[in-house]
């Protein structure tokens, strides 16, 4: 089945527009490919040799935990994890939700969220996080007026972001990190529902992954940095098994020239997939997200170590995401525990023809010497 046909399928077949829902529509309107020529926003990271860039799951600061968060500030949520984010040239995660006290609620989806910009933009930045997709289903909850604030906030704290804006375009500009010197080009969509959150040529909203623009948008950055990884919210929630559309939209952003792909939305961890010499991290499930889940209880920080302009390493740490025992404070996994996330990992990447190792607590991954030339 073609891309195409499949999103055609898909729209056809939801019924239903849910909190997290999924969807992939064929925009109505090509957006204008934007030139490699126009500057990308940029964050300059002091960090060590080698390169290593750390990506986390969903981030989600509101819904039942605000009244925890109230009680032991924002810094609370990361406090367990942050060390492993010591010494990273990039933090990446997807923010789930704005970051506003402004605008007015959407009316017709069952779950909105938003949180205080100023102390939630803070602890973000003081826990390490670089960049943060805002390509999700949530990012209007509170209309273009608290996507801009969001934006307002991310950048007094220096944070950079990708995938929503005030328009198509700046929606499917990349951010740019320089760290251990190297320029690391930073992309992100959604292919969630609702469709009126999708950004348009003056519409606010966030970037929808039409394959064409994905490989417009991949080939653009790689003239303005040296690496380029993408972000996907995508996939069902709560399922393992991928869509087909995933495997097509990942395949084609390597192809196209990413070194690494980052999805989320699942809620839950889904394979990994070494494609030609990529690497695709189908959903990283949740990282902090303010709510009580029988089904969210394990996810892993990854941690993507670089050689030249590939990945040359990715190491998975296993995390208790689980609220009903860590109450909105992911914590590090070990031993058994951590061996059946691993062994959860290696079961689900088996399922991609790659091989994943189980090494100390950590699923690990080594990519050989590059196997094609871009």
């Amino acid at each position: 089945m073609t891309l195409h046909r499949y999103w055609l399928s898909t729209v056809l077949s939801t019924l239903f527009l849910g909190a997290c829902a999924t969807v992939t529509p064929e925009p109505t309107t090509p957006a204008p490919r934007v030139p490699a020529t126009q500057a990308a926003p940029s964050v300059t990271v002091a960090s060590t040799e080698p390169l290593r860039v750390i990506a986390v799951g969903d981030i989600m600061l509101d819904g039942t935990a605000r009244p925890v968060f109230a009680q032991n500030g924002y810094d609370y949520a990361f406090a367990a994890v942050k060390h492993l984010f010591n010494g990273a040239g990039a933090v990446f995660g997807n923010l789930e939700g704005p970051l506003t006290d402004r605008g007015t609620a959407e009316q017709d989806k069952t779950y909105v969220f938003r949180s205080p910009p100023a102390p939630v933009s803070q602890a973000l930045h003081a826990a390490g996080f670089t960049v943060l997709s805002l390509a999700n289903n949530h990012t209007l909850d509170f209309g273009a007026e608290g996507l801009a604030q969001t934006q307002s906030a991310l950048e007094a704290v220096g944070i950079g972001y990708t995938g929503a804006g005030k328009d198509l375009a700046e929606a499917r500009r990349p951010v740019i990190v320089s760290a251990s010197g190297k320029k690391l080009a930073f992309l992100a969509y959604s292919v969630t529902l609702p469709e009126h959150f999708y950004a348009g040529p003056g519409k606010p909203g966030t970037a929808f992954a039409h394959e064409a623009h994905v490989r417009a948008d991949v080939r653009a950055a790689r003239q303005q940095a040296d690496i380029v990884l993408v972000s996907f919210h995508w996939g069902q929630e709560g399922k393992t098994v991928l869509r087909d559309y995933q495997v097509q939209l990942g395949h084609a952003a390597i192809d196209a020239g990413a070194a690494a792909v980052l999805g989320h939305h699942p809620h839950i961890l889904q394979g990994i997939e070494r494609y030609h010499d990529g690497v695709i991290l189908y959903s990283l499930g949740n990282f902090t997200f303010g709510s009580y889940s029988k089904q969210a209880q394990v996810s892993a920080i990854a941690e993507l170590t670089f050689d030249g302009n590939r990945v040359a390493a990715l190491r998975m740490h296993p995390i208790n995401v689980n609220n009903f025992e860590v109450e909105f404070q992911p914590k590090p996994l070990t031993g058994m525990a951590a061996k059946r996330v691993v062994d959860e990992l290696i079961s689900l990447s088996a399922r991609r023809q790659t091989v994943v190792a189980s090494e100390t607590d950590t699923a690990v991954l080594q990519l050989p010497a590059a196997v094609s030339s871009r």
